[in-house]
């Protein structure tokens, strides 16, 4: 082999090197800007899930339209599933309810929730959201009227 066959040699196996080079520096660069995009689509992932997680916290239960206004949601009660779902009235109401030594009438739940008993007006809506947990499956209405907790 002579000097010129050699340095021709190396010349060329320089070149595909160099070619080489340069396909593997292009798709390392696109693999980083893929890793790059997906950092980022897990971080806004992460940041919607939380506030998601945020607003089912604050929310309790969901909110939808009737006529034109907003009505909060009473979940149906269901095994797994706690009173924290629940609008935080709704709660308070429960909670009342379960206090009690045995089946309670509208008017003694108003009063252990501090409402003026006194004004049949004030008791209605409160009546209202007692048959909604019980239609719901959170509480059992009695045929007398009264309220009773559910195991």
């Amino acid at each position: 082999m002579t000097d010129p066959e050699v340095l021709e040699r190396i010349t060329a196996r320089r070149a595909e090197l160099d070619g080489l080079e340069e396909q593997l520096a292009k798709q390392l660069a696109e693999v980083r800007a893929e890793r790059d995009e997906l950092a980022v689509a897990e971080r806004v992932l992460q940041r919607m899930t939380e506030q998601i997680a945020d607003e089912r916290a604050e929310a309790g239960s969901p909110i939808v339209q009737v006529a034109g206004r907003a009505v909060r949601l009473v979940s149906d009660r269901a095994p797994g599933v706690e009173d924290g779902v629940l609008p935080a009235e709704y709660q308070r109401i429960l909670a009342a309810v379960r206090q009690a030594a045995g089946p309670v009438a509208t008017r003694q739940i108003g009063e252990v929730l501090g409402l003026d008993t006194g004004v049949r007006g004030k008791l209605e809506p409160l009546r209202g959201k007692l048959t909604k947990l019980a239609d719901r499956g959170w509480l059992h209405k009695r045929p007398d009227g009264k309220f009773t907790a559910r195991p």
